[in-house]
């Protein structure tokens, strides 16, 4: 799988050590920044891997800032994009079987880097239901269509 990753600098560290776990699960990682742990704009970060994935030049992308919310309000403006900050491995696993959400924000300061190699995982690999969850989906494509 191709994954777009990215970081402010809150979440540089982390995203440093997430690089190297996707590379351990075999998957091809893009870098889009930041590139240290000097202040950054995270709107800047999340357009570029929200734009790799609405576009399908990556198939999911991963976000990183202080809390993941700032980086998932940013990529979900992006048609295509479905953003969600997870925490844990129960929302990790829904956000995909129900809402098939293509791009992870995670969150530097509240998530331990311990809790990080299980939930990724659960994140790849969990595949969306459809079904009843498909319509919905397109609903809310068909509000992008809409309105963007």
């Amino acid at each position: 799988m191709q994954i777009a990753i990215g970081s402010d600098h809150r979440g540089y560290n982390m995203k440093v050590k997430l690089a190297e776990l996707l590379g351990e699960f075999g998957h091809s990682v893009t870098d889009e920044g930041t590139d240290s742990v000097e202040s950054c704009d995270y709107p800047d970060v999340a357009a570029a891997v929200a734009r790799k994935v609405a576009s399908g030049e990556s198939d999911r992308g991963i976000l990183i800032c202080g809390t993941g919310i700032g980086m998932a309000m940013t990529a979900n403006k992006f048609p295509g994009a479905r953003a969600a900050t997870c925490h844990d491995e129960v929302t990790a696993e829904i956000c995909r079987r129900h809402n098939n959400v293509n791009v992870l924000c995670l969150s530097g300061d509240l998530l331990g880097e311990s809790r990080l190699d299980n939930l990724v995982k659960i994140w790849l690999e969990t595949e969306f239901e459809g079904g009843r969850h498909a319509r919905r989906l397109d609903k809310i494509a068909e509000i992008e269509r809409q309105h963007c």
